[in-house]
């Protein structure tokens, strides 16, 4: 049997969502709710003025035990992972021997090991991959019986310190245990929406008692990946398989800030990473890239959607659309996608191709949408 052809796996908050009346669809092998009764432009909306509840746990969470993970993660990601301080969280991307991106990721350091969240369809691969290349250096422990929810919002961090005091010391990209009821979590101050807000880690047998918990706060409501979408992208963060794929190296995605200086060309742990040698050379500039990410904002009240072609003023091609959609907060069409570099510039005029006519479009600085992040 293909796997196409598998049943799709349930989350833990299955029955809840159909309850909810959520609208659901496949996603990452998974069915998983769209949407709900209010629709995606009510999600997208509530999440930015209040809290929104989503289940994201169809993610791929596991743990590296032993003293040696942080070294053994350090030679397959680009990034600083032996200096990040007990309960801070980063962000990091495993690479191929190309220096593509072979997923996305987020990781904590939890003291005795590190806790890491990857892409719901990048997982079985990932954690293939790490066992691979680091399993004889540290365990690589899956955690399959795990759930996962992200609480996003402004009014987020009121309606979970009800119910689990304390999380409001936390600040973005840190994280603690913390206990609901006699129920472990883990909770990080971190998100994928550019709001403040938490994502948290419990097991999956308690996760709808605590999701119902926190839908029966005022300010929380359920939300579907139609406005997790619209969200992220407002914030002009990647999506993996749309935005960034294992043709794409981290600075081709304008990835640079997630690349810390200790393992950049003369930093004490300089390279030892899958491709570091294209990926340094393209950091130093001295291997040029052959296309940018762009975030670009439209002119017309024409949404612009993958993977609508880009043009520049004489026709030709020179770029396409990764991710686009007609922005919720701002009402206007927005987009990310590549193009050859010389299109890449703040305020290029470039044409997207929608049903055969162009659109005009304009390069714009990203996000879109202002961060709210809560840095303490």
């Amino acid at each position: 049997m293909s796997a196409a052809d598998s049943p799709l796996l349930k989350t833990p908050l299955h029955a809840l969502h159909l309850e909810l009346g959520a609208r659901m669809v496949p996603f990452a092998g998974y069915e998983m709710p769209v949407q709900y009764q209010a629709g995606l432009i009510a999600e997208h909306r509530h999440t930015r003025e209040a809290a929104g509840l989503f289940d994201v746990s169809h993610m791929g969470q596991l743990k590296l035990i032993g003293p040696d993970a942080a070294a053994a993660l350090e030679t397959l990601m680009p990034v600083d992972v032996q200096g990040l301080a007990e309960n801070k969280q980063r962000y990091g991307l495993l690479l191929t021997d190309e220096g593509t991106i072979i997923d996305d990721l987020m990781f904590v350091n939890r003291g005795d090991h590190l806790f890491l969240i990857v892409n719901g369809a990048c997982k079985a691969g990932d954690i293939a991959h790490m066992q691979a290349r680091i399993g004889s250096r540290c365990l690589v422990q899956p955690l399959p019986d795990q759930a996962l929810l992200a609480l996003q919002g402004p009014q987020a961090v009121g309606a979970l310190q009800r119910l689990v005091a304390g999380v409001e010391k936390l600040v973005f990209m840190t994280g603690g245990a913390f206990d609901w009821l006699g129920t472990p979590l883990y909770v990080t101050r971190s998100g994928y929406t550019g709001e403040d807000g938490f994502e948290i880690s419990l097991p999956g047998e308690r996760a709808e008692a605590f999701a119902r918990a926190l839908l029966a706060q005022p300010e929380v409501k359920p939300i579907g990946l139609g406005a997790r979408n619209s969200l992220r992208l407002e914030a002009g963060l990647c999506l993996y398989g749309n935005d960034i794929d294992h043709t794409t190296s981290p600075v081709e995605a304008g990835l640079n800030w997630a690349m810390q200086k200790v393992r950049r060309s003369g930093g004490a742990r300089a390279g030892g990473f899958p491709g570091a040698a294209r990926i340094l050379a393209q950091l130093d500039g001295t291997q040029p890239v052959e296309r940018q990410r762009i975030a670009l904002m439209a002119r017309e009240r024409v949404p612009v959607r993958e993977p609508a072609e880009l043009r520049n003023l004489d026709g030709q091609q020179v770029g396409q659309v990764t991710s686009g959609l007609l922005s919720p907060t701002l009402d206007k069409p927005i987009a990310m996608g590549y193009v050859r570099p010389g299109f890449a510039t703040i305020g290029t005029e470039l044409f997207a191709m929608v049903r055969g006519k162009p659109v005009p479009m304009e390069v714009v600085a990203t996000p879109f949408v202002p961060n709210r992040y809560h840095r303490g």
